[in-house]
């Protein structure tokens, strides 16, 4: 018998087993990948996966309107540009510029830049200049110390039926810790205490509105340990 254990495969090998059995080549987000990359802008852009589970669902909803709270490069953009189709649109609201500006470029590539509006400034700026119909999904993904406004917006934004989606309420499971975070894995504890302590109170705001009603899933992967939450609007 070997002495030579079997490797255990990572979350990263399995995202990638995955994308490959799954959703195969996609030049158009590989470039919007490279091209953030190459712009300089930060590695935060949810995964493959979590980008086509997000399309799904504005497929599945039948979801025309969409609003998407923090664009990054238009990685997610794209995803729910696609579940929106052709008929749909979506408004993102990005607060920095020069990732409004390589968004607008992949979303040129993607073939969908007819169907979303990119929106540059503060979201807490922008979002009550924010017109027409209530929309059918809304996708929170910005700076997480607002989260709780965000979602304030949201829900006033949403449609009776719609779905609101806060990405990254896991953290690692800093989540848990309420006040002590002294646990090695952040880069900036101060900054990490605020985004915690944002995203707890966004959960418990969720678990006890009136008009939400809200789960959360926990994720593992190519982005570490995270997770969603999704809620409905009555």
């Amino acid at each position: 018998m070997s002495g030579e254990s079997a490797s255990v495969p990572s979350p990263k090998d399995v995202d990638e087993f995955l994308d490959a059995t799954l959703l195969g080549e996609d030049p158009a987000l590989s470039a919007a990948l490279q091209s953030s990359d190459e712009a300089g802008l930060p590695r935060i852009a949810v995964s493959a996966q979590q980008g086509k589970f997000l399309s799904l669902l504005a497929g599945a909803m039948q979801a025309r309107r969409i609003l998407e709270i923090g664009t990054l490069g238009g990685f997610s953009t794209i995803w729910l540009a696609r579940g929106a189709g052709p008929q749909g649109r979506v408004v993102t609201l990005e607060y920095e510029p020069k990732h409004a500006e390589v968004a607008r470029v992949n979303l040129q590539r993607a073939g969908v830049a007819d169907r979303v509006q990119v929106v540059v400034g503060a979201a807490l700026d922008t979002l009550p200049t924010v017109t027409g119909d209530p929309f059918d999904l809304i996708f929170i993904d910005a700076d997480k110390e607002n989260n709780l406004a965000y979602l304030e917006w949201a829900v006033r934004l949403a449609r009776p039926g719609g779905v609101i989606v806060v990405d990254n309420v896991i953290r690692n499971g800093r989540v848990l810790l309420e006040t002590d975070l002294e646990t090695g894995l952040a880069t900036d504890l101060a900054t990490d205490r605020a985004k915690v302590a944002a995203t707890r109170q966004t959960l418990q705001v969720m678990g006890s509105h009136s008009r939400l009603d809200t789960a959360a899933i926990q994720t593992v992967g190519v982005k570490g340990w995270d997770g969603f939450a999704i809620a409905t609007v009555k």
